[in-house]
């Protein structure tokens, strides 16, 4: 029996990663799921990472440490910012947002890359989105690419020539009803999920930007988010 290629999946427990991650070993890989403790205010989000790893079969999940508190800047990792919330989706705004944890995405990447080298994978998998997004730079996929081809030059086995790293973003060009609909096609359970950035009591608010366009995508298929049910 063949063996199946490795892939490491960056997974935060909520709905798009969850997609990516049975998108992943849908497409053959055997995943690696990785996730972060990075201070950020709630731990709700790796609960449901724990989760959705399992159900889904990764072959390894790994939560690593680290404390982005130190620099702050963000609503995220910053008590002292309040997180934005709105009367609805209409509010929601493609301005950068003060939830912004400053180049996350870059440091959760380097993680991945390394992780990648040390298992002699070729491919990240990420659920960075384009379009229905609260504006982070480092979810446009010029950003990704970009990243990429540095990659390819920044680690061993890519100056040796046994890595060529390809970086997958399947949900890039996606709506958040498209990525639901992908994830149900595949038998995600988002019930296990959690996207909000400001839980009361580990309950999703339903009133954040990630919320409200999470709530949106499933109103588009005439469903209902189970974590608002």
């Amino acid at each position: 029996m063949a063996t199946r290629p490795r892939a490491v999946v960056l997974l935060s427990g909520g709905l798009d990663s969850a997609t990516v991650l049975a998108i992943a070993a849908a497409d053959g890989f055997e995943t690696y799921a990785l996730s972060f403790r990075y201070g950020q205010r709630h731990s709700v989000e790796l609960d449901a990472a724990g989760r959705v790893a399992t159900a889904l079969g990764a072959s390894k999940h790994v939560v690593a440490d680290i404390d982005l508190r130190v620099f702050g800047g963000s609503a995220l990792t910053d008590d002292s910012i309040a997180v934005p919330h709105h009367d609805d989706v209409d509010g929601v705004t493609q301005d950068i947002p003060i939830t912004y944890v400053p180049a996350r995405n870059t440091i959760f990447l380097s993680f991945a890359l390394a992780w990648a080298e040390t298992l002699g994978s070729q491919d990240i998998f990420i659920g960075v989105n384009a379009l229905d997004y609260s504006g982070y730079p480092d979810c446009r996929p010029e950003y990704i690419e970009a990243y990429q081809a540095m990659a390819n030059l920044a680690t061993k086995a890519g100056v040796e020539g046994t890595q060529n790293l390809t970086i997958h973003m399947p949900l890039v060009a996606l709506t958040k009803a498209q990525t639901i609909q992908r994830g149900l096609d595949l038998g995600v359970d988002y019930g296990l999920t959690h996207s909000c950035y400001d839980p009361v009591d580990g309950r999703a608010c339903g009133t954040c930007d990630s919320c409200l366009l999470r709530g949106r995508g499933f109103a588009e298929l005439g469903l209902t988010d189970p974590a608002l049910a």
